[in-house]
């Protein structure tokens, strides 16, 4: 089995991911991207919204738009990972998804507390692929 076919599952079952992002063209590409595996996708198109989400739920994966309305995905990510320290979560891995490619931008992300960093515009083949491994680290022992 290839690891994109694996991104949607673990041995614990499908992932549940959380997509912050405020173009609905893109939230129905991911969506396609994800038809075929096993994933529990769940939509933020803000934010903020996407900080409530995922205080409101459990999630394998964070998938986290930067340039949001009303939050951006910057603000968002470190709101997470101050609500994971207040409770005693282990941090959930966050994937910044930006236009701007530059190094910067991707600095920027990994030190609001983003896990690694993707180019827009996202194919699937290196999404999945790119998914598969973090969930891989994700469950070593």
């Amino acid at each position: 089995m290839k690891k994109s076919e694996q991104a949607g599952k673990t041995n614990a079952g499908p992932l549940d991911i959380l997509i912050a992002e405020d173009s609905e063209s893109n939230q129905v590409l991911l969506s396609l991207y994800f038809g075929n595996t096993d994933s529990n996708l769940v939509f933020a198109a803000n934010g903020e919204e996407a900080v409530k989400r995922f205080k409101g739920g459990s999630f394998d994966l964070v998938l986290m738009d930067i340039f949001m309305p009303v939050m951006d995905g910057l603000a968002a990510t470190a709101a997470i990972r101050e609500f994971e320290r207040d409770q005693g979560l282990a941090p959930t891995p966050i994937v910044a998804v930006s236009a701007n490619a530059f190094a910067e931008d991707r600095k920027r992300s990994l030190e609001v507390g983003c896990t690694d960093f993707l180019a827009k515009p996202i194919r699937k083949g290196p999404l999945l692929d790119f998914i598969a491994r973090i969930v891989e680290e994700k469950i070593k022992p």
